[in-house]
C-alpha cells in the first residue's frame, strides 16, 4: 500500500499510523455507541455507522472502514484527525464503571501515548522535510537568478563593446545614455534618466543611499579635461545642499582633471571605463562601488579612485 499524507498536517498515512490509531481507538472507546460517536465526529458518514451490526465487533469495523477512508479523496484528512483527538486525549470517561477500570485506562494512555510519540516524530520529519525543500527551493532560486544576472551582465558587456566601436560619435553618445541608465535599471537603482532645467540638459541622477547625484555622462576618445570637470561642478554646486555629482568618462580624466575635481568637500566622484567594467564583472554592485569611492573622497579630498586600489 503507498503512503498517503495530509496536506493540512504534511503527515504521512502510514500501515504503522493506521495500526496506532487503531489501537487507540479500540482502548479508548469501550462501548460501540462511544466510538460510532467519535467516527462521526471525525467525519465518518452516518450511512456507513448505520451498517454496524451488534455482531460485528470494534476492531472488524475498523479493518473495513480504514481501506474505505484510504481510498477517498479526503481520507487522509479524517484519519489525520482522528490520530490528533485520540493523542490530545487526557482522560477517558468511556472507561469509567468498569470492573477493571485501572487497567483499561493505562492499556488506553498506553496507546495514546505511543500515537502521540509517532506524531511529534512524524511532524518533525514533516517539518525537516518542508525545510529541506524550503532550502532546495531557495538554492534553485539564487540560481537562476545568477544565471539570469550573468545572461543580462553578458548582454550589457556586449552592448558597451560594440558602442566603443563608435566612440566619439554623436549618435553613440546618445545610446551609451541609454545603456548606462539600463545598467542603473540592472543595478536597481533609483535614477532619472536625461531631462532639461532652463534649457540646460541635464544628463540624468541617481540616488544612493539617500544622497542624489547629478550625472554627466561623456562618451569621447578625448579624456575629460579640467574645463569639462569645472562646468560640471558649477552645475552639481547650483543645486541644494546634499546634491553631489558623477562624472562617467569613459575615455578617462587628465590628471589636471583629477586635480580640479578633487579637494576639501569635493562634490564629486569620477568614474572611468574601468569602473564600468568592473560593474559588468559582477563583482560588486553600482552602490557599492560608489561607497567605496565617495569614502576615500571623504578621507583624501581625490574624487578618482581606480579600481586597483578599491582593495586599500
Amino acid at each position: 500500500m503507498s503512503a498517503a499524507s495530509s496536506a493540512d498536517t504534511g503527515v504521512v498515512i502510514t500501515p504503522h499510523l493506521l495500526d496506532l490509531v487503531a489501537d487507540a481507538a479500540l482502548k479508548s472507546f469501550w462501548r460501540h455507541r462511544s466510538l460510532a460517536a467519535f467516527l462521526r465526529r471525525c467525519g465518518i458518514a452516518d450511512k456507513f455507522l448505520a451498517g454496524w451490526t451488534k455482531d460485528e465487533s470494534k476492531r472488524d469495523l475498523l479493518n473495513r472502514l480504514f481501506p474505505l477512508v484510504e481510498r477517498s479523496q479526503s481520507g487522509p484528512s479524517v484519519i489525520t484527525k482522528m490520530a490528533r483527538s485520540l493523542a490530545e486525549q487526557s482522560s477517558f470517561p468511556d472507561l469509567e464503571g468498569w470492573e477493571d477500570s485501572a487497567e483499561k485506562k493505562q492499556h488506553a494512555l498506553e496507546a495514546v501515548r505511543a500515537l502521540r510519540d509517532y506524531l511529534e516524530r512524524a511532524g518533525q520529519e514533516a517539518t525537516d522535510r518542508k525545510e529541506r525543500e524550503e532550502t532546495k527551493r531557495r538554492a534553485r532560486a539564487a540560481q537562476q537568478r545568477a544565471v539570469e544576472s550573468s545572461q543580462s551582465l553578458q548582454k550589457l558587456t556586449l552592448r558597451l563593446d560594440d558602442l566603443s566601436k563608435d566612440i566619439g560619435s554623436q549618435d553613440a553618445g546618445y545610446r551609451f545614455q541609454e545603456w548606462y541608465y539600463d545598467l542603473l535599471d540592472y543595478s536597481e537603482a533609483v535614477s532619472r534618466r536625461p531631462y532639461f532645467v532652463d534649457s540646460r540638459q541635464i544628463d540624468g541622477s541617481v540616488t544612493v543611499e539617500g544622497t542624489t547625484y547629478l550625472t554627466e555622462l561623456k562618451f569621447t576618445r578625448e579624456q575629460a579635461g579640467a574645463p569639462d570637470v569645472d562646468v560640471f561642478r558649477r552645475k552639481v554646486e547650483s543645486k541644494a545642499d546634499n546634491t553631489m555629482g558623477i562624472m562617467v568618462s569613459m575615455s578617462g580624466y587628465s590628471s589636471v582633471a583629477l586635480d580640479a575635481g578633487s579637494g576639501p568637500k569635493t562634490p564629486l566622484l569620477l568614474l572611468d571605463y574601468s569602473h564600468l567594467y568592473f560593474l559588468l564583472s559582477g563583482t560588486a554592485t553600482f552602490a557599492e562601488v560608489i561607497a567605496r569611492i565617495r569614502r576615500h573622497s571623504s578621507q583624501t579630498g581625490r574624487a578618482y579612485l581606480p579600481v586597483a586600489g578599491f582593495g586599500g
